[in-house]
C-alpha cells in the first residue's frame, strides 16, 4: 500500500480522510465495514485514507488492528492511531509488526494519556515507560522503520490542555515535526479564521509538514457541549447564538452541523493554505455523506472498493440449479430482468455459508436490515447512493448495540475526561465512604466545589432537578447508593418542552423512570428479592460486577425502551433503550472508571485502596419502572421501607 506521502504528491485537487473508531460490538463492526463501504464508494468520492482510532494505553489494541485489517481488505489505505504511554513498549513493537505484515504503511503517532509515575503505577517495581512523549515514538519508528512508514503527528490549532502556553504548544510540534513526522492532523476547531492563523504561525516557525485539519460535523446539542467542554476550544459566538434556539431539536442541530461543516471546509480550501480535510465521523454517516454532496464532490475515478464478507443483509439463499430464462415476479409484477433483481435480493449458498460462519464465531447479534434505496424504480443494495441513518445520532450507551456507534457521545472515548490535576482538585481525596457519599451529593447540588464526577463532565441536567430529592437520598451516607445515571417518568410532554423536550417539533415524548447506580455486594440480593417480592412485574433487573457476575429479571434478549417519541410524519422513534448487552458494556466502563480514578493516588494510599475495593467488589446495578404514568412509582419502591 502507498504512504500518505506519495499520495499527496500524486492527487490532484482537494481531497479527505475519514477517521473511524473500533465498535464496541461486534455487529457494530459489520455494520461499520458496510459504512465505510458506502461512504467510499461512487458517486461519493474515495477518500485518501480511513484513520482508525486507539485507545490510550492501548485499550482498543486488538479491536483497532481487527478494524484496520477488514478496512485494508475493501482495498482502502489506512492510518493506524498509535499511543505509547503507559503500556508496555512490547505493544508498541507488537502494533507496528501487524501493520507491516498487513501492508498498513501509515501511522499517527500520538502520546496519549501522561505516563505515570512509579508511585502511581498499577504494580509494584514497574518498568519506566520506554516513550514519554509523541516525538520518542516518531524518533522510534523512524530509527527502527526507517521510511517504510509515513507518520503523521497531531497539531493543536487550541492549545493542549498540558500545555503552558501556544507558544509552548507550537515549539512542541516543531520537536515532533523535526524527529521525522511526514504531516499533521489537528484536533477539532470552529473558529475558522483561528485555525488560518494558526498555519501562518506555523509556517513562521519552520514547520512544513502538511497541515489536515480535523472537522467533526455537530451531530447534536449535548454531544457539541460535551465536546466543548473537553478540548476547551473556542466557539465562535454566531454559532452558540444559531444552536440555542434549536437546541432540543435534534434534526435541525444536525442539519445545521452539515451545512456550518460545509461552509468551514470551502473557507478552509479557499484560502489555499491546506490540502485536504479529514473529517471526525464518530461512525455515523448522514453528516458527512451531506458535506460530500454539498460540496460537489463526486468520484473522479474508478477506485475498486471491495464488499466486505461480512456484510449481506436479508437476501435469499438462492438455488444451486441454473437460472432459467422464464420471468419471475417481485412484489407482484413480472420481469424478465429477473438476474439483475436476484443478484440484488439474494445470496449464493457458499456466500450464505461463508456468514452463517462468522456469525457462529463471533457470537453476535445480527445486523440491522437496511433499507434499499430506489434508483431509477430498482431497489439497490449496491452501496451506491444509499446512506445508513437508522442510527444517525451519537449513540451512548443507550442505543441498538448494534451501530457502530454505540458507546460513544463525543469521540473522547472511554475513561477519565479531564485531566489529572484538575480531577484531583474537584473530586478531591476521598478515604471513606461517607466521604465518597459526600462527594456524590455535593455534585448533586451543583456545588462550585463539585463540578464534575468520574461520570458526568457536565453539570446535573434541568431534567434530573426534577428528581433530585429521591437521588440525594439514594447517594446520602445512609444509603450509599452512589447514582450515575437516571431519569424521571414523563407522559406524552411536547417535544419543544425546554426540560424534557427533544426531537422534531409538534411532537410528543414518553419516557420510564430508571436510575443506575453502585451498592455493596450484600445489597444486590435484597434488591433482587424486593423487586420480585414487591415489583409487581412492572420492573426490570440488572445487575453486574467487575468480576463477571451477572443478574437479571428479564428473559434473555429483552429489550427495555426508556425512553420514545411520536412525532408528525414520522414512525415511532426510540431514542433510549435498556438491554443486557448495552449493560454489560457499560458494566465494563464503568468499573475502568473506578479503577482509572484510584490511579490519581499513590500505590497503598486509602484514597487508592478505597476507589480500587469498590471497582473489585461493588456492584452496579440498573432498575426500570415500566408504569411511565406513575411518576413516582420507581422512587416510592426505592425509598419505603
Amino acid at each position: 500500500m502507498p504512504k500518505i506521502t506519495s499520495l499527496l504528491e500524486d492527487r490532484k485537487g482537494p481531497f479527505h480522510t475519514f477517521e473511524f473508531f473500533p465498535p464496541r460490538t461486534e455487529a457494530g463492526l459489520v455494520n461499520l465495514l458496510d459504512r465505510i463501504q458506502r461512504l467510499a464508494s461512487a458517486p461519493l468520492p474515495s477518500p485518501l485514507a480511513v484513520s482508525v482510532t486507539w485507545g490510550a494505553g492501548g485499550s482498543t489494541a486488538d479491536k483497532s488492528l481487527e478494524l484496520a485489517e477488514h478496512i485494508t481488505k475493501l482495498g482502502l489505505e489506512v492510518i493506524l492511531h498509535l499511543t505509547c504511554t503507559n503500556m508496555p513498549k512490547e505493544k508498541v513493537d507488537q502494533a507496528l509488526e501487524k501493520c507491516e505484515s498487513l501492508g498498513i504503511r501509515n501511522i499517527l503517532a500520538l502520546r496519549g494519556d501522561a505516563p505515570r509515575s512509579e508511585e502511581y503505577s498499577t504494580e509494584p517495581n514497574p518498568q519506566p515507560d520506554y516513550f514519554q512523549h509523541a516525538d520518542d515514538l516518531v524518533r522510534y519508528i523512524r530509527k527502527n522503520y526507517d521510511d517504510y512508514f509515513s507518520i503523521g503527528v497531531a497539531g493543536y490549532p487550541t492549545p493542549h490542555p498540558d500545555s503552558d502556553s501556544p507558544e509552548s504548544d507550537l515549539e512542541y510540534l516543531k520537536v515532533k515535526c523535526d524527529a521525522g513526522a511526514d504531516f499533521i492532523v489537528t484536533q477539532l476547531f470552529y473558529d475558522v479564521q483561528g485555525f488560518l492563523d494558526w498555519v501562518k504561525v506555523c509556517r513562521e516557525k519552520g514547520i512544513t509538514q502538511p497541515i489536515i485539519p480535523g472537522i467533526m460535523p455537530i451531530q447534536n446539542f449535548s454531544s457539541f457541549r460535551r465536546l466543548v467542554n473537553l478540548t476547551k476550544c473556542p466557539v465562535p459566538e454566531s454559532i452558540s447564538s444559531d444552536l440555542l434556539p434549536i437546541s432540543s431539536d435534534d434534526s435541525s442541530v444536525k442539519k445545521y452541523g452539515a451545512e456550518l461543516a460545509t461552509k468551514m471546509v470551502k473557507q478552509i480550501l479557499d484560502s489555499g493554505l491546506v490540502p485536504g480535510i479529514h473529517f471526525c465521523t464518530l461512525n455515523l454517516e448522514k453528516s458527512v455523506r451531506t458535506i460530500l454532496e454539498n460540496l460537489n464532490w463526486t468520484a473522479t475515478s474508478t477506485v475498486n472498493v471491495e464488499k466486505s464478507p461480512l456484510v449481506r443483509h436479508n437476501r435469499l439463499i438462492e438455488d444451486d440449479q441454473p437460472t432459467t430464462n422464464g420471468a419471475i415476479a417481485i412484489n407482484g409484477h413480472s420481469t424478465s430482468n429477473h438476474n439483475q433483481q436476484i443478484s440484488e435480493l439474494s445470496i449464493s449458498p457458499s456466500e450464505a455459508s461463508q456468514i452463517a460462519q462468522w456469525g457462529l464465531q463471533h457470537h453476535s447479534l445480527p445486523p440491522v436490515p437496511k433499507k434499499a434505496a430506489i434508483q431509477g424504480g430498482a431497489p439497490s443494495n449496491s452501496g451506491q447512493g444509499q446512506e445508513d441513518s437508522w442510527d444517525e445520532y451519537p449513540n451512548g450507551r443507550f442505543t441498538d448495540v448494534r451501530s457502530p456507534a454505540y458507546g460513544e457521545i463525543d469521540g473522547w472515548g472511554s475513561g477519565l475526561k479531564i485531566t489529572a490535576a484538575q480531577a484531583l482538585k474537584e473530586w478531591g481525596t476521598p478515604t471513606t465512604l461517607s466521604e465518597l457519599s459526600e462527594f456524590f451529593t455535593s455534585y448533586l447540588k451543583s456545588s462550585p466545589q463539585t463540578p464534575t464526577t468520574p461520570f458526568c463532565d457536565l453539570p446535573l441536567s434541568p431534567e434530573s432537578l426534577t428528581i433530585l430529592p429521591y437521588l440525594l437520598e439514594l447517594n446520602s451516607a445512609k444509603m450509599n447508593c452512589w447514582t450515575v445515571g437516571s431519569q424521571p417518568a414523563v407522559d406524552a410532554v411536547n417535544s419543544e418542552d425546554p426540560i424534557h423536550g427533544w426531537g422534531p417539533r409538534g411532537g410528543y415524548v414518553f419516557q420510564k423512570s430508571f436510575v443506575e447506580f453502585f451498592v455493596k455486594p450484600e445489597e444486590v440480593r435484597k434488591l433482587k428479592d424486593k423487586v420480585e417480592k414487591r415489583g409487581g412485574g412492572k420492573i426490570s433487573f440488572y445487575a453486574g460486577n467487575k468480576k463477571g457476575d451477572f443478574k437479571t429479571n428479564t428473559e434473555e434478549d429483552t429489550v427495555n425502551a426508556v425512553t420514545w417519541g411520536v412525532f408528525p410524519g414520522q414512525e415511532i422513534v426510540q431514542s433510549t433503550i435498556i438491554e443486557t448487552e448495552s449493560f454489560l458494556a457499560w458494566k465494563e466502563e464503568a468499573f475502568d472508571i473506578w479503577t482509572e480514578w484510584s490511579l490519581l493516588y499513590p500505590r497503598h494510599s486509602p484514597a487508592r485502596k478505597l476507589l480500587e475495593g469498590i471497582a473489585s467488589e461493588w456492584w452496579l446495578v440498573s432498575l426500570i419502572h415500566h408504569d411511565y404514568k406513575d411518576k413516582e412509582a420507581l422512587w416510592r419502591f426505592l425509598l419505603e421501607e
